[in-house]
């Protein structure tokens, strides 16, 4: 009875747990890592196809973006999520996998004109919708049985609609142990979703680590309402667009449902009907999903709404874009708005266009509402960089920069305590990963110094033995090594200079039979420019 860390492990990104339990194989999570790779990842050890089920902590790409490629390596088990996961990854795994294609479509485009090997993508549309076959959804408390001696069951996490903690019971030579995965810890008081549930028990615990270092701003919705309101008042005023780069799936909604109340409120003035656009097909399509959830998922302030007849994310001056035409004509119209697009660390997606677009301009604003993980260029944005690169042209960013305090889907340090503190009997053993390399190591020492519990922060490989209580494999981080391109990279501008000098001595072959006096003053010219060629050389 065993776990084995390969993904998210002293790392935001890329989550993968593997199971094994009396000669059975399972997954939690299996998600694609999203911005800089810092350390290397092992890869399953075992073979897909003997891999016989996945549990599904919430619908995030950075949990579950792998799964078609797992499909595509043979993987054919079942994949338990509760319902609201399993309906939002069918629609974010067809973008995934569309942005797999896409994305080696251009790859491969560069690669003719260059001679080089084209690149298959990641995998296909057709693996993604094999993945989505696979999917089984799950009700939140209800225990079921996955295979032989696992049996499992779902708390909602309070992160994003139908994400969970998984509860799982392991069963081998007749000895159970617990293993609670908290997947994404939810911040308490966000708007749509309920706050997230505690557990009481467990045997073993894995845990994020994603802000376990810090605490936000605020936890509360109506200081970032306000805040949200004077960010819009202060760029319509100075005749500006404020860009909101968001997760299509979750942060995009709240977004709708902050701006729905500021403009019931009448929070914004002088700009009555303002335009609002969500530029994501991505987002349009999960808020439809969001609107058609079973009320379950809602907390009371979304539930009463409804009953009221109220639609939470819709409202005046709300328009959608869905085509990328349409999306072009966003930055056409010089009336002041608001962009909300994805994608939400400004990696890939219409946001990219948008920033070109409206980064040099002074009057208007770019703020971020969402965790920008190291490496993306949200990060870089927002910690203040002077100029970016978007589509090979350098761009000054003179917007102003800012972010909305207290907006994260993740817990807070005092979040996660709360969480972990949950439990009635202290754990075996907590593992911590989900979070970046020193915010891994000083979460699990706080919670080891300062609550008595016996932490690890394991790096991928390291592989834990549940029923001795001891690690069997312990690895250290194996940083990635950047690539470094051994071909030096052509000049053009060099390039052009040879080129018109050949092009010279061609045209001085040519001169043979004009009189001398012009051969003189022609050499003349030539020996000028060639002595001031030769001064600039030696520099």
């Amino acid at each position: 009875m065993k776990l084995m860390f390969l993904g998210a492990t002293h790392e935001v990104t890329g989550s993968l747990t593997l199971i094994e339990v009396g000669g059975h194989y399972g997954i939690v999570d299996c998600g694609m890592e999203q911005g800089a790779d810092i350390f290397v990842n092992e890869e399953l050890p075992v073979d897909a196809e003997k891999i016989e089920f996945a549990l599904l902590t919430h619908a995030h790409i950075d949990h579950s973006g792998r799964l078609p490629l797992l499909y595509k390596r043979g993987f054919r088990g079942a994949i338990f999520a509760t319902e609201a996961t399993c309906n939002l990854c069918n629609i974010m795994l067809r973008d995934s996998a569309h942005i797999q294609e896409s994305e080696a479509e251009w790859k491969n485009r560069k690669a003719a004109r260059s001679g080089d090997e084209p690149t298959p993508p990641m995998y296909t549309m057709a693996d993604a919708e094999g993945a989505i076959s696979l999917l089984r959804p799950c009700v939140y408390g209800r225990m079921l049985s996955v295979s032989e001696g696992v049996d499992i069951s779902f708390t909602d996490a309070g992160h994003l609609m139908g994400s969970s903690s998984i509860e799982v019971w392991l069963t081998e030579n007749d000895e159970t142990k617990k293993i609670v995965f908290s997947g994404d810890i939810g911040n308490i008081n966000q708007p749509i979703i309920k706050n997230p549930q505690y557990i009481e028990s467990a045997d073993f615990v894995v845990t994020e680590s994603t802000y376990g270092d810090r605490y936000h701003d605020t936890a509360k919705g109506e200081n970032s309402i306000s805040h949200l309101a004077a960010c819009i008042q202060r760029t319509l005023d100075r005749g500006g667009n404020l860009i909101i780069p968001s997760f299509a799936v979750g942060r995009a909604q709240e977004m709708l449902y902050f701006i729905r109340e500021i403009k019931e409120k009448g929070m914004v003035h002088g700009h009555d009907g303002f335009p609002v656009y969500i530029d994501s097909p991505l987002a349009n399509e999960a808020t439809g999903i969001f609107l058609q959830a079973d009320r379950r998922f809602f907390d009371e302030e979304t539930t009463a709404l409804l009953d009221k007849g109220i639609n939470p994310l819709v409202f005046d001056g709300l328009r959608i874009s869905a085509s990328s035409e349409e999306s072009r004509l966003i930055n056409m119209n010089r009336e002041p708005k608001v962009i909300i697009s994805a994608s939400g660390m400004c990696e890939a997606g219409r946001i990219r266009h948008h920033l070109k677009h409206n980064l040099w301009r002074s009057e208007c604003m770019i703020l971020f509402v969402g965790y920008q993980a190291a490496g993306t260029l949200g990060r870089t944005i927002r910690d203040g960089a002077e100029s970016v690169k978007l589509f090979g042209e350098e761009i000054t960013i003179r917007a102003e920069v800012t972010y909305l305090p207290g907006k994260s889907g993740h817990a807070d340090k005092a979040g996660l305590i709360s969480w972990i503190t949950a439990f009635k009997k202290k754990p075996e053993m907590v593992f911590v990963n989900h979070g970046e390399d020193a915010v891994c190591t000083a979460y699990a020492k706080c919670l080891s110094e300062e609550y008595g519990f016996a932490t690890l922060a394991p790096y991928s490989g390291t592989v834990f033995d549940l029923l001795e209580c001891r690690v069997t494999k312990e690895t250290e981080g194996i940083p990635v090594e950047k690539k470094i391109k051994k071909v030096a990279r052509k000049n053009a501008f060099y390039d052009g200079l040879i080129a018109a000098c050949e092009n010279l001595l061609r045209i001085a072959h040519r001169c043979e039979g004009i009189p001398n006096k012009e051969l003189a003053r022609f050499a003349g010219q030539i020996g000028s420019l060639a002595a001031k060629l030769e001064g600039w050389a030696k520099k």
